[in-house]
């Protein structure tokens, strides 16, 4: 069996005296995209961030691809790694947040190709060769010069996911990254999620669009309250979770 790309175990997040993630277990194996569904507060988007290392976890174990995540183990005991090791880490870990995050000042060319040539150490002429690439890809090649006041949300967050690949990430985590868009611009970055998703792209998504999960997830997860409430296969969860709780949930978002 190979290593699995994403392992939780037994994570624990606290904010103050705020139980933010509650003993989190799961695998998310190499190629599979995992939804994680559940309601405002549930732990959602923290666990995404701690997957990153933009949030440290009090306890418990997590890697990326058999390593762990912002910590070094010798001895049976865990050291953290120094911030400039935690950035090398996370430049191999795509993440497209709910809001879009480009700079104002930039084209969405430039938006793509900043991060390859401060981090990756590209060329920038290779770094705006692949940008171009991206954003053809994404959609958005007649876009490249645009600045992000003139593009739409959906187009803001088209630019953001070619932004997150153009460091060639072997994971993408995506938190609610149509929840802020006009519902009409919601399509064209879901129709972007599943061609990488059929390109065995591995991806964590937070959604509340359970037409993707059930059409593009390998492992749907309901989370309340910072627990794993019910995990498996998307039509077992969406179509006959066997909790009342997940019951509820969907009940008023289907």
């Amino acid at each position: 069996m190979s290593e699995p790309m994403v392992k939780a175990e037994g994570v624990h997040k606290r904010f103050g005296r705020l139980e933010v993630l509650n003993g989190i277990s799961l695998e998310v194996k190499a190629g599979e995209v995992m939804c994680l569904l559940g309601p405002s507060g549930s732990g959602k988007s923290t666990f995404l961030r701690c997957i990153n290392h933009l949030e440290k976890i009090n306890s418990g174990r997590l890697s990326v691809d058999g390593e762990l995540v912002g910590y070094r183990e010798t001895g049976g005991k865990l050291h953290e790694l120094r911030d400039s090791e935690v950035c090398g880490k996370r430049a191999q870990i795509g993440m497209v947040f709910q809001h879009f995050n480009l700079f104002p000042h930039m084209t969405a060319l430039d938006n793509v190709v900043e991060a390859p040539v401060k981090v990756l150490k590209l060329r920038r002429a290779e770094a705006r060769e692949r940008a171009r690439e991206l954003l053809a890809q994404v959609g958005l090649a007649e876009k490249a010069d645009s600045y992000p006041a003139q593009l739409s949300g959906g187009q803001q967050q088209r630019v953001a996911i070619a932004r997150a690949l153009a460091m060639r990430p072997k994971l993408m985590l995506f938190d609610e990254p149509t929840s802020a868009l006009d519902p009409e611009l919601v399509g064209d970055v879901l129709d972007v999620m599943r061609q990488l998703a059929s390109q065995g792209m591995t991806m964590i998504v937070v959604t509340h669009e359970m037409g993707f999960a059930r059409g593009v997830a390998d492992t749907v997860v309901f989370m309340d309250a910072g627990v794993v409430v019910e995990s498996g296969k998307p039509d077992d969860v969406i179509s006959n979770p066997q909790h009342e709780r997940t019951r509820t949930f969907l009940s008023k978002v289907l």
